[in-house]
C-alpha cells in the first residue's frame, strides 16, 4: 500500500503535494508550532506517503514516550549497516532539546517535506537523520508564558525535561533516559556532521542567525584546522548567498557586544562538545530570540540547507579527515584535559548591532540597558576563538575499573567502549591517583555538586583485582572519550559529576580511648613515624595541643587506615 501511495503522490504536481502535507507553522502564517502529538502524527503521515522517509522508534525518554528518529535518503535505504557499507555521509540533526526553542522542529518538517515534494533535493550519498523532538517532557509542558523575551511562537514548550533537567547539560552524566538513548542513536549513526537547533538569549542585534561551532583547538589536528579554515567560513559564505549575515554565537552576556566576545566553550556536557569526543563536526545553530518566529524558522531552514550543501561538496574529504583522526587518537600518547582562552590572538568579524544606551527603568527608576533599533550600525569586532591547553595527561596502556562502580560502567557500555571483564582474580601493578584536594560547588547544578580544581598525587601499587573487574585498553576509537571522563581533573569527568564521591568520606574510624594503646605500640615499632609525629608537634602549636588530632595522625599513617579513602577507584595500567 505504501508503494502505491508513493507512486500516486509523485505523479501529483509539487504544489498539490505541498498543499496536502502542510505544517501547523504554515497553516498559522508562521505564528504557531505544533504540539508533541501533532508533530509525531505529521511525521507518521509523511512516512506513509514517501519511501524516502522512515520514522524509527528508538530508546525511552523520561516522559514515558520513546524517542523517534527520522531517516531521510533518496534511495529509501534506512538500514544503519547498509548506509555505512555504501559509504554514505550521515548528517545528524537534533531538535527540541529546549522545546521553548522550536525553530528546528518546524524547519526540519519543512525541509523534509520539500525533499519529498522534490522542491529541494539532497545528494544521493547523504542521509539526514533527525530527532523530531528530543525533550518530549518539555514539549508536552506548553505555555504562552515560557521564554517571555522571545518573539513567538504563540505557545512554547518548557526548557526542563520530565525530571526538570536541562538536557543540554546531560550528555556526559546522563541522568536522563533521553541522554542514554541519544548515545545509542549517536553510535548507531556515527555521523560526520551533527547540529543541535537552538534559539539564542542575550543582546539585541540585526543578525537573524548565529552559530556556535565546536572549538577548533579542542577538536584538534586536521579536523580542527578544517573546521576553522574551511567548514565554518564555508557556512558563512553559503548563508550570505541566501541573504543571511551569519555570525558566531553572540557570547556577550552583561555587556554589549560591540567590543567583541569570546567563543562559547562547549565542554563535553553539551551536545556539540560530546560530538567532539567522537571526532564529529559539531554545531549549535542559534536563531535570534527577538526576531519574529517566521524569520527564525526560515533562517534555520536555510542553514540546514547550507550544512547539506557543504557536506555534498566536501563530504569525502571530511570522512577521510575523521578516519585519520580516529587512527591518530588511537596512537596519541598525550591528551589535553583542560583549556584556557588565549587572548593574544583573535579573528575579526563584521557585527551588525544596534546602539546601546541607558535610560530610567519604568519599574525601578534606576538606569537600565536598552538597544535603540533606530540606530543600527555595522562594525568590525574582535572574536576570540583560540584556546591553549592548560593541563595534559599521558595516556595509560589501559584503565581498570572495579565492577562495583556499575553506574560508570553502564555509561561506558552505552558509549560502545571496548572493555573486557577479568577472567580471574589477578594482581596487577597500577598507577594510583589520590585525591589531595578539590572544590565542591556549594549549590547544586543539574542535580549535582560539581567537583573542580582537583589536585592529585600518584603512586604505584600492586592491587588484587577481582574476576569481573573491567580492563579498558587505550587503543580504541573511544580514547578521547575515556580520557575526558575517567581522568579526575578533566572538567566533565565522572569524578567532576560526583560519580565517585563515596571515596571522599571515610568509612572506618577508631575510638580514642581504645586506640591509644594500639597507637602507642605502633609508634614504638615504627620510630620513623614517631619522628614525624614529633616534628609535626614542634611546628604546629594547635596540633601539639590536640590529642585526638595526634591519634588521627598515627591512624592515617598506619595500615589501620582504609586504603579506599580518597583513592580514586579507576586505575591506570602503565606497563
Amino acid at each position: 500500500m505504501k508503494k502505491i501511495f508513493f507512486l500516486f503522490t509523485i505523479a501529483l504536481p509539487v504544489c498539490v503535494f505541498s498543499q496536502t502535507i502542510t505544517t501547523k507553522y504554515e497553516q498559522s502564517g508562521g505564528k504557531q508550532s505544533p504540539t508533541y502529538f501533532e508533530i509525531i502524527e505529521w511525521w507518521k503521515k509523511l512516512d506513509q506517503l514517501s519511501n524516502k522517509v522512515k520514522m524509527l522508534t528508538m530508546g525511552p525518554s523520561d516522559a514515558g514516550f520513546p524517542l523517534n528518529l527520522v531517516m531521510v535518503s533518496n534511495d529509501g535505504d534506512h538500514n544503519f549497516q547498509s548506509i555505512h557499507k555504501k559509504n554514505k555521509k550521515i548528517i545528524f540533526v537534533n531538535n527540541g532539546i529546549h522545546p521553548g526553542e522550536p525553530d528546528g522542529i518546524d524547519a526540519s518538517m519543512l525541509l523534509v517535506r520539500d525533499i519529498v515534494a522534490n522542491k529541494y533535493k539532497i545528494p544521493n550519498d547523504i542521509v539526514l537523520a533527525l530527532i523530531p523532538v528530543y525533550n518530549i517532557g518539555g514539549c508536552l509542558n506548553r505555555s504562552p508564558y515560557y521564554r517571555i523575551d522571545q518573539d513567538g511562537p504563540e505557545e512554547k514548550g518548557f526548557r526542563g525535561n520530565s525530571q526538570n533537567l536541562d538536557l543540554n547539560r546531560d550528555f556526559i552524566k546522563s541522568d536522563s533516559k533521553e541522554a542514554r538513548s541519544f548515545a545509542e542513536i549517536f553510535h548507531l549513526l556515527d555521523p560526520i556532521v551533527f547540529f543541535d537547533n537552538h534559539v539564542s538569549d542575550g543582546a539585541d542585534y540585526q543578525h537573524v542567525m548565529t552559530l556556535l561551532v565546536s572549538q577548533h583547538n579542542k577538536l584538534g589536528g586536521e579536523m580542527g584546522e578544517f573546521m576553522n579554515k574551511e567548514f565554518e567560513p564555508g557556512l558563512y559564505s553559503l548563508m550570505k548567498e541566501k541573504g543571511y549575515d551569519l555570525v558566531p554565537y553572540v557570547n556577550a552576556f552583561g555587556d554589549t557586544p560591540e567590543t567583541g566576545w569570546s567563543a562559547y566553550w562547549d565542554s563535553p556536557r553539551y551536545s556539540s562538545g560530546y560530538a567532539t569526543l567522537w571526532h564529529c563536526f559539531g554545531f549549535v545553530p542559534e536563531s535570534h530570540m527577538l526576531k519574529p518566529y517566521d524569520q527564525r524558522v526560515k533562517g534555520t531552514y536555510a542553514l540546514m540547507q547550507c550544512f547539506i550543501s557543504f557536506t555534498e561538496k566536501n563530504g569525502e574529504r571530511m570522512k577521510q579527515l575523521k578516519e585519520r583522526t580516529i587512527q591518530n587518537e588511537k596512537n596519541k600518547t598525550e591528551f589535553e584535559i583542560s583549556w584556557k582562552l588565549d587572548r593574544s590572538q583573535h579573528s575579526t568579524i563584521t557585527y551588525k548591532g544596534y546602539e546601546a544606551g541607558r535610560k530610567p527603568s519604568e519599574v525601578s527608576g534606576l538606569p537600565r540597558l536598552f538597544y535603540d533599533r533606530s540606530k543600527p550600525f555595522e562594525k568590525e569586532v574582535p572574536f576570540y576563538n583560540y584556546y591553549k591547553a592548560s593541563n595534559t595527561v599521558q595516556k595509560p596502556k589501559a584503565y581498570i575499573i572495579p565492577q562495583g562502580w556499575w553506574k560508570v560502567i553502564d555509561l561506558l557500555k552505552i558509549n560502545k567502549v571496548q572493555m573486557t571483564p577479568l577472567k580471574k582474580d589477578t594482581v596487577i601493578e597500577v598507577q594510583v591517583y589520590n585525591i589531595d584536594n578539590y572544590k565542591a560547588s556549594p549549590r547544586q547544578y543539574e542535580m549535582h555538586h560539581i567537583n573542580s580544581d582537583v589536585k592529585i598525587s600518584t603512586s604505584f601499587k600492586k592491587i588484587n583485582f577481582r574476576k569481573g573487574d573491567y580492563y579498558i585498553p587505550m587503543n580504541q576509537e573511544a580514547n578521547r572519550f575515556l580520557i575526558e571522563t575517567l581522568e579526575p581533573q578533566a572538567e566533565d569527568s565522572y569524578f567532576a559529576w560526583n560519580f565517585f564521591d563515596a571515596i571522599l568520606s571515610q568509612k572506618e574510624g577508631f575510638s580514642g580511648y581504645s586506640f591509644e594503646d594500639i597507637a602507642a605500640e605502633y609508634l614504638n615499632k615504627h620510630p620513623d613515624l614517631k619522628t614525624r609525629l614529633e616534628e609535626r608537634k614542634a611546628t604546629d602549636t594547635s596540633f601539639a595541643k590536640n590529642g585526638y588530632a595526634q591519634l588521627n595522625f598515627v591512624y592515617q599513617n598506619s595500615p589501620y587506615m582504609e586504603p579506599a579513602y580518597l583513592r580514586y577507584p579507576v586505575f591506570r595500567v602503565i606497563q
